[in-house]
């Protein structure tokens, strides 16, 4: 089953949510993309998801039009806040899901803020994203 995994900057919930996935199933082929690709992962996802015990530090951001050619099971959008757009994604796709988190990356306060901000979503992400698992994808594994 090949998932992929939107959201703008492809930093930080695409690519925790690109580690949780992989991280339920290692036969998934699940990848993450952006619109506007940032230029590497956000270190604080890279921390959380360590904690976590899944790596993430060497996921690279990339453009979704590398995939658009090619068929999935799933296109899953991230993007939560209403001032966000989420991506589109005009390629051969059988389910396309939206699953919205706050971004993180966009916390501002105190360090032990950003931490929890960045602990809360990555909980949510991987909350979510394991309901997803169980109820939608593994029953089409059988």
């Amino acid at each position: 089953m090949k998932i992929l995994i939107l959201c703008t900057g492809n930093s930080c919930r695409s690519q925790m949510s690109h580690g949780f996935m992989q991280s339920f199933d290692k036969n998934l082929k699940v990848f993450s993309a952006g619109t506007k690709p940032a230029e590497k992962v956000n270190p604080m996802a890279v921390k959380v998801m360590a904690e976590c015990g899944i790596d993430i530090s060497q996921h690279k951001p990339k453009n979704v039009n590398i995939y658009v050619d090619e068929p999935w099971d799933y296109v899953i959008t991230v993007c939560g806040g209403a001032m966000e757009s989420c991506p589109t994604f005009a390629g051969k796709v059988k389910n396309r899901l939206h699953i919205g988190f706050d971004d993180p990356s966009e916390a501002v306060g105190s360090v032990e803020f950003i931490d929890s901000e960045f602990h809360r979503v990555c909980d949510e992400i991987k909350e979510r994203f394991y309901d997803f698992y169980i109820n939608e994808v593994k029953p089409q594994l059988k």
